[in-house]
């Protein structure tokens, strides 16, 4: 094992605590050989026996190592160690979502050209087990469309500002003393990591690999307490989700704060909790739902995967199911063009309140084919700047942007201003 932070330490403490009945499912049992770690000396919550703690990456291939299982969270040393142990015909296992993410195709392709396994089910929606699910249990279906809360701290930010009313900057740093958001929150709360828990998602789920650097990718940052409270007086919520939709042949993928039914599935996950909604032609529509971070979710997701690995050496079986669910290489997905794409949108426009101001904004979303479904304005404050809040009815995506750069130019809009897409549609 390499890496014994949190995750590792609970991986050791289920391995520890479930020994019986791991080696009754598995028939053999999982004993870690070797751990690598920075410093050896370092105090830990769970202590090691000293005898299994390296420094050395090279005590993790020895020939009595079945398998390798990396938790460190680093790409680069994760990737060279995923190449060692292809190398030398040892299964990988890993929780990092970002090396698969950027070098899951590369990996894949050793994998199957070694017959070793690669799993990764821990790096997407910690203890859901839906990698496993899009891999093996809806293998029969052609997936039509995921949606997904793919990030407990973004969900926890947008959960509590709705039930409290609160502003974005004092929920962040509440979610940082819990716990729940790194000190350096922008891979959280700028939608990279959920781009790409949903890249891995959809490179399953449809059979092409997917690049998270070629879909749209937009944070909570701009989200406010007046967006989540006129959310919910036009009956939604407002959730990040990973969005990807197989539209013949191209996919529609995206990452964005979006606004859903309060009537919707996912509308119901709160707080830290993760769903993914998965729709396929014969299965109809099927909703994961669970932790999606922690040490001890994972750990549940991880240890499962050194089961089934576990399984197949028993077995003395070469690796049976391809790491993404084909047995030839991906192909590089085709991506539909966003400006195409339809939906209401949500607008929020900062105004200096002038007389005739919302006719040059209703006036420009006209000359776009933008027709209005709601116009929100608070009392007159003549001379400040106080919101203006609209929603369309269904649009193209290229109009409304080219609107809202138009009245963003308006020198009586000074801004910030917010643009939500609407997903009527979501499960």
């Amino acid at each position: 094992m390499a890496g014994f932070g949190t995750v590792g330490q609970q991986v050791w403490k289920l391995l520890k605590e479930h020994r019986q009945l791991l080696s009754a499912r598995l028939g053999a049992e999982l004993k870690i050989v070797k751990v690598l770690v920075r410093s050896p000396h370092k105090k830990r919550l769970m202590a090691l026996p000293k005898e299994l703690l390296t420094q050395d990456s090279a005590d993790l291939f020895s020939p009595e190592i079945d398998l390798v299982l990396e938790l460190t969270g680093q790409v680069a040393l994760a990737k060279k160690l995923a190449k060692s142990a292809f190398a030398l015909g040892k299964a990988f296992v890993t929780a990092n979502k970002a090396l698969m993410a950027e070098h899951g195709l590369e990996l894949s392709e050793q994998s199957l050209k070694k017959g070793v396994d690669l799993c990764f089910e821990a790096s997407v929606a910690g203890g859901i087990p839906i990698l496993r699910s899009l891999r093996e249990g809806l293998a029969a279906n052609r997936i039509q469309s995921l949606y997904g809360i793919l990030n407990g701290t973004c969900n926890y930010i947008l959960t509590e500002m709705e039930e409290k009313g609160a502003d974005y900057q004092q929920v962040l740093e509440e979610a940082q003393r819990l716990g729940y958001a790194e000190a350096n929150p922008r891979l959280d709360v700028g939608g990279w990591d959920a781009a790409h828990k949903l890249a891995l998602l959809s490179s399953l789920a449809f059979g092409a690999w997917v690049d998270y650097r070629d879909f749209l990718v937009q944070g909570i940052q701009s989200i406010s307490a007046l967006d989540l409270e006129m959310a919910n007086r036009f009956d939604y919520s407002i959730k990040l989700l990973g969005i990807a939709k197989d539209l013949g042949g191209k996919l529609q993928m995206r990452v964005q704060p979006t606004m859903i039914p309060k009537t919707s599935l996912l509308a119901s996950v709160r707080g830290v909790l993760n769903a993914v909604a998965v729709e396929g032609d014969f299965v109809g529509p099927a909703l994961f739902y669970g932790q999606g971070a922690g040490g001890a979710p994972t750990a549940s997701a991880v240890v499962g995967d050194l089961v089934a690995v576990g399984r197949r050496l028993v077995a003395n079986r070469s690796a049976i199911v391809p790491p993404f669910g084909l047995k030839n290489k991906l192909n590089q997905a085709k991506l539909t063009d966003l400006g195409e794409l339809r939906s209401p949108y949500y607008c929020r426009f900062q105004a200096i309140d002038r007389a005739g101001v919302l006719a040059k904004i209703t006036q420009i979303l006209g000359k776009h084919s933008i027709s209005l479904a709601s116009v929100y304005q608070p009392l007159r404050h003549e001379g400040k700047k106080v919101p203006i809040i609209i929603l369309t009815h269904e649009a193209k995506e290229k109009d409304i942007q080219k609107a809202h750069t138009l009245i963003n130019r308006l020198r009586e809009i000074p801004g910030p201003n917010t643009l939500i897409r609407v997903e009527e549609e979501c499960p």
